[in-house]
Order: C-alpha cells, then sequence, then structure tokens
C-alpha cells in the first residue's frame, strides 16, 4: 500500500512539475523575466553603466601662455582621462563650469615659467566641481598624475632625477585593469537571480490564487507539499537557466574572468536560488494578489538586493546601523561570493561563512513557506 502510495505521490509530482514547465511556456511574462530581462540588465550595466571616470571635460587656462604651460597642457590633451579645452581666461572657463560644460579648470598664472625653475616650485590651481563628489576625487587624483608624470619627464629631459620625498608604486590585485564593469556584472548574477527567484514566483503564484488554479489543485489528492515541490523544481531549473546565461554573458560578452570554480558557483548559485525560491513563495502564501505580491516582492527583497548587498555601494562605508541591516539581505552574501569566485578565485575563508549564512536563510524561508501552506482555500 506504501508503494502504491509513493508511486502515486510521485507520478502526481511528475505531472505537477510538467503542468509548472507548460505553463511557464504559454506565459510570455515568465520567459520575459526569466531571459530577455537579464540580457537588458546585463546590456544596460555592462555598456551602459560605469563607474570609472574617462574623457572628463577639463578647461585649461594659463594667464600668459609659454612653451612650459603648452607643455603641460600638451600632457593633459594627450591622456584618454581627459577632454580639455583651452580658455582664454578664468572668467569664461568658470562660466563653463556653472553651465556644467567642464568638470574641472586647471589654472596657470603668468609666472608660472618663472616659478617652475626656482627652488620653491610653482603652483598649480585646480577647481574641481564637486557635485559629484566620486567624479571629483577621480578627476584631482588623475590631475595630480598628470601633473607627477609631467615632472619626471622634464626632469629626465635635463638629465637628472626628480628628487620626491615619497616614492610610490602602486599595485592593483584582483582587477588589474581598474574596470568597474568586472565589479558590476558579477554582483548582477545576484540581482538577475532575485528577480526570477522571488519576484517571478511570488507573481505567478498570487496569479494563481486569482485565476483560481490552486483551488482547483486543492479539491484533488495532490498535497500542498507537492504543489509546492513542482514550483520548487520547475523555478529553480528555470533560475539555473537564468544564471548559466548571465554568467555566459559575463565572460564571453564583457570578457569578465572567471577566476575561481565554475561548479563551485554553482553550487553557491543553487543555495541562493533555493533561498530567493523561499521568499518568493512565503510573499505568496501572505499576499493572493499579483499586485501586492510584486510590490511586496520589488520593496523586501529587490530594492535591498540592489542597494544593500554590496552590488555598487561598499557596505563597509555605510553608517553602523545600515552595515547590521545588510546581514538580514539574503543576496549580500551570494554578491560576495559571486565576485569573490569572479574576481580573486576560491577564497574559502569568504565562500564557507557565505555560504553557511546562504543555508541557513534557504531553511528560514522554506520553513516559513511549508508552515504557512494549507491545504484551505481562506
Amino acid at each position: 500500500m506504501k508503494e502504491i502510495t509513493r508511486g502515486g505521490s510521485l507520478m502526481r509530482l511528475r505531472g505537477l512539475v510538467k503542468k509548472e514547465f507548460l505553463q511557464i511556456a504559454r506565459d510570455p511574462s515568465s520567459i520575459a523575466i526569466a531571459f530577455l530581462m537579464p540580457l537588458f540588465l546585463l546590456v544596460l550595466f555592462g555598456f551602459g553603466v560605469s563607474l570609472d571616470a574617462d574623457h572628463l571635460p577639463v578647461a585649461l587656462v594659463a594667464e600668459q601662455p609659454t612653451l612650459d604651460s603648452d607643455d603641460f597642457f600638451s600632457s593633459i590633451e594627450g591622456s584618454h582621462y581627459f577632454v580639455p579645452r583651452r580658455f582664454l581666461n578664468m572668467a569664461s572657463a568658470e562660466e563653463a563650469m556653472r553651465e556644467g560644460r567642464v568638470n574641472a579648470i586647471v589654472h596657470l598664472r603668468a609666472d608660472f615659467a618663472k616659478q617652475l625653475s626656482s627652488r620653491e616650485g610653482a603652483d598649480i590651481q585646480i577647481i574641481v566641481n564637486g557635485v559629484d563628489a566620486n567624479t571629483a576625487r577621480l578627476t584631482q587624483g588623475y590631475l595630480q598624475g598628470v601633473w607627477v608624470k609631467w615632472l619626471d619627464r622634464r626632469a629626465k629631459a635635463a638629465g637628472r632625477d626628480m628628487v620626491m620625498p615619497v616614492k610610490l608604486e602602486e599595485r592593483v590585485w584582483y582587477n588589474a585593469d581598474v574596470k568597474s564593469r568586472n565589479f558590476l556584472v558579477p554582483g548582477l548574477v545576484a540581482i538577475i537571480m532575485t528577480l526570477i527567484g522571488t519576484l517571478l514566483t511570488a507573481l505567478v503564484m498570487a496569479r494563481e490564487w486569482e485565476r483560481g488554479t490552486l483551488e482547483a489543485l486543492l479539491v484533488t489528492p495532490v498535497s500542498m507539499t507537492e504543489v509546492l515541490l513542482g514550483k520548487i523544481i520547475a523555478y529553480f531549473a528555470l533560475g539555473t537557466g537564468g544564471m548559466l546565461l548571465s554568467v555566459g554573458l559575463a565572460v564571453w560578452l564583457f570578457g569578465v574572468p572567471l577566476v575561481g570554480s565554475f561548479w563551485i558557483l554553482l553550487i553557491c548559485a543553487s543555495l541562493f536560488l533555493f533561498a530567493a525560491l523561499g521568499m518568493g513563495l512565503a510573499i505568496s502564501t501572505m499576499a493572493r494578489n499579483q499586485f501586492v505580491a510584486g510590490q511586496i516582492a520589488i520593496v523586501g527583497t529587490f530594492l535591498p538586493a540592489f542597494l544593500l548587498s554590496g552590488f555598487i555601494f561598499d557596505i563597509d562605508s555605510m553608517p553602523s546601523i545600515v552595515q547590521f541591516i545588510t546581514h538580514l539581505i539574503v543576496a549580500r552574501y551570494f554578491v560576495s561570493i559571486v565576485q569573490t569566485l569572479f574576481m580573486a578565485g576560491n577564497v574559502w575563508s569568504v565562500l564557507l561563512p557565505n555560504a553557511f549564512a546562504l543555508i541557513v536563510m534557504a531553511v528560514f524561508f522554506m520553513s516559513i513557506t511549508w508552515r504557512k501552506s494549507k491545504k484551505r482555500l481562506e
């Protein structure tokens, strides 16, 4: 009798999984969220969004142009970081900054050449538009770098070494090209999986309540556990497909290096996907309306994953209370894992604690779903 029951249960589960896949295939919105949305976000962030400062418009003003001032300005014009424009006076340069046509002003006084040959050295005035603090700091640093390289080239042309009290030797680990794309694209995998696992699952479950599909299932011998397992299996496969698409585009289209193990990434992505599915199913048990479920999923999962997971903003730079809140965001742990695997490799001291946190989160949300899901209509 038990074997018949088990066989019937497996047959019902197989039928439920098939029903979910058929429903996904017939629902254009599910396909769009699972495959078109990842493609759109990857192209948007990979090509359109950059935290790098490049081709910055800069005003160049020399009160009295000389060979030295022209040589220094030429070094700025030869840098790919800047798009320089020469102005005859400070008034026109300041007007250009007020109008937003330039981000910075490099001002050389009339006695620049004379001061350059003196023991004290010459002063350069740099005025930076500080509305965007990040771009302002980068602009200032780039201009200082051009100034130091110009002085070094000038000293070598005169047959002497440039004397500096401190010699800085820079070495960048893990992202030697210092491209923000290599940082953003891996973290975007977590955002995409949050969309598929949480938002899509919550909307689909709420839609079935609205259409009465679940009510029809509840009057059959199918148990609520079998219904949930059918959805978990189907949307786990869909989420895995979206993850593979995202990783493939990250590596082959955007050239982001995957230094760590792909199989470890797949295992950790599976843990995160279980947690995301648990959140989506938990939301659907509380909200049986698509609009309400969508709002809860966006406000409660997608926006925190976007803003508080370390995907764009550094968690260590946040206030202490916000840093504490980020420990409640599931995507925080997967973003740390995926960025480590892509850029640094298999760093177990990072991977294991975050993977354990994902297991805890998955068990927590799945438990809530199983407790709240009962085979009744009210």
